[in-house]
């Protein structure tokens, strides 16, 4: 009995604790860390919980109805792509919207007939504050132009964010991709990423985005070895806009800066030892076959967000936004087509690399099967020593999903054409390019069930390579299950 009294009437609060009862008894106790307007967070004695308030009276610090969701991270993206964004999802949901700056934040107020709906607060910073940001609690989603880093989610797991590198924790907000940039109307058109690392150890003039912004920090885990840049010639800009900007006023100056900011200067393709050519564009970027391409990433912790939280987010990452995204300067991920007249290159290369390991016949099969089709610039890549989707291809299977799901393609036949790169048997990599294709078409058969659309898988190995094999990222590039349309 006295057990059940203490349950029910409780211990005095502390300010900041809340006290929720369902039938006078006690469910939970502990410090509020957010309400939305139906969703209690507490942290209690063991961790953070999120409980649904709907049926339940609270006691002590309740705190506000109107739900905020804080979003930090890569300032360019914040500033660019958000407000935007914001804007025409407020007209999609006919919400009145209303911008006010709070504590250096822009806070966009959602309301209805007079009655506040919900608040997104937008912090522009770096990827790294935005991370820590998430990490610390003080921001409900982090926007990151490169992957979250070992540390960080080790320090996410111990915060209790759950792990960020799973697939529920991560989205896609759009795409871009680092490039080699020279002044415009240079006669250099390529290079060599020998040549790069050259240029990073001191053999001339060389313009980077600095170190601890988005792009230095992306450039950073793709690249390492351009810092520190030895021999004194590095200059470092604040702005990847400012890096095009320089190289594009000094003659034979070389600069590593974002697609989006290419202002007035001239990119360089990348070229690898056997001639293949990667050119950043925007169908390239799009299908990953450029390898310096960079998804720009939104992350979540492991916990619900608010409904406007969760409706945005599905509004930012759908086919509706994508024409927002493009007028804002970024690559959207809506798919294009690539007709197979498009393939000439590769083909060629195909056909001058034939021999014992995939003779002619087997390049005039696959021919055969993908004349007259047209690819889509959705490509599936695999985590490195994984059968699980990079980021950006499980991204993919959600576009493609919806794209279905819309009727884009009824009646209509997609092949999943699962590619390797050459290192091993011939025979082991047509057999991994088959489970691999068969893999991807069987996930997006999950996400859409009973498509009025015939789904189909093939295998070819190292028929058809984009890049070269003698370089990591050629390699990389190779290892892909691309999307034809019948």
């Amino acid at each position: 009995m006295l057990l059940a009294l203490a349950m029910a009437t409780g211990a005095p609060l502390w300010a900041g604790e809340v006290r929720l009862l369902k039938d006078g008894t006690t469910v939970a106790t502990g410090e509020r860390l957010g309400f939305d307007g139906r969703y209690y967070r507490l942290l209690g004695p063991y961790g953070e919980v999120t409980l649904d308030g709907a049926a339940l009276i609270c006691e002590g610090d309740c705190g506000a109805v109107v739900p905020r969701i804080r979003i930090s991270g890569e300032g360019g993206v914040v500033a660019a792509i958000l407000p935007p964004l914001l804007e025409t999802y407020a007209r999609r949901r006919r919400y009145d919207l209303s911008i006010s700056v709070d504590e250096g934040r822009d806070i966009y107020a959602f309301a209805r007939d007079g009655d506040a709906v919900g608040e997104i607060a937008l912090s522009p910073t770096s990827s790294a504050e935005g991370m820590a940001d998430l990490i610390a609690d003080a921001a409900d989603l982090a926007v990151s132009l490169r992957p979250v880093t070992v540390p960080e989610r080790d320090m996410a797991r111990l915060a209790g964010r759950g792990d960020l590198t799973q697939p529920g924790r991560i989205a896609i907000l759009a795409l871009d991709a680092l490039v080699p940039v020279v002044r415009l109307g240079s006669d250099r058109t390529t290079i060599t990423l020998p040549d790069l690392r050259a240029a990073a150890e001191g053999a001339g003039a060389l313009h980077l985005p600095a170190r601890d912004t988005g792009a230095g920090e992306a450039l950073a885990a793709r690249l390492p070895w351009f810092y520190p840049a030895t021999g004194g010639m590095a200059v470092e800009h604040d702005d990847p806009a400012a890096v095009a900007a320089a190289v594009a006023d000094t003659p034979g100056a070389l600069g590593v800066t974002l697609f989006s900011a290419l202002g007035d200067a001239q990119a360089l393709a990348l070229t690898g030892p056997c001639g293949a050519v990667a050119a950043a564009r925007v169908a390239t970027i799009k299908a990953e076959d450029y390898p310096l391409t960079l998804p720009v990433f939104l992350y979540a912790p492991a916990r619900r967000l608010t409904g406007i939280g969760r409706d945005f987010v599905d509004y930012a990452t759908s086919p509706a936004a994508q024409p927002v995204i493009r007028r804002a300067g970024l690559i959207d991920q809506f798919p294009e087509a690539i007709p197979f007249a498009g393939q000439g290159d590769r083909l060629g290369r195909a056909i001058l690399a034939a021999g014992p390991e995939v003779p002619l016949d087997r390049l005039r099969a696959m021919v055969s099967d993908l004349i007259g089709l047209t690819r889509l610039s959705l490509s599936f890549r695999f985590e490195n020593g994984s059968t699980r989707l990079d980021a950006q291809s499980a991204a993919n299977v959600s576009l493609l999903a919806e794209a279905l799901e819309r009727g884009l393609f009824d009646g209509r036949r997609l092949l999943f054409a699962g590619f390797s790169d050459g290192d091993g048997p011939a025979s082991g990599n047509r057999s991994l390019s088959v489970r691999r294709a068969r893999a991807v078409r069987d996930a997006v058969a999950e996400a859409v069930p009973a498509p009025d659309v015939r789904l189909d898988a093939a295998g070819y190995g190292e028929a058809l390579p984009m890049a070269c094999d003698e370089t990591l990222w050629g390699q990389r590039v190779n290892r892909r299950v691309e999307v034809w349309l019948d």
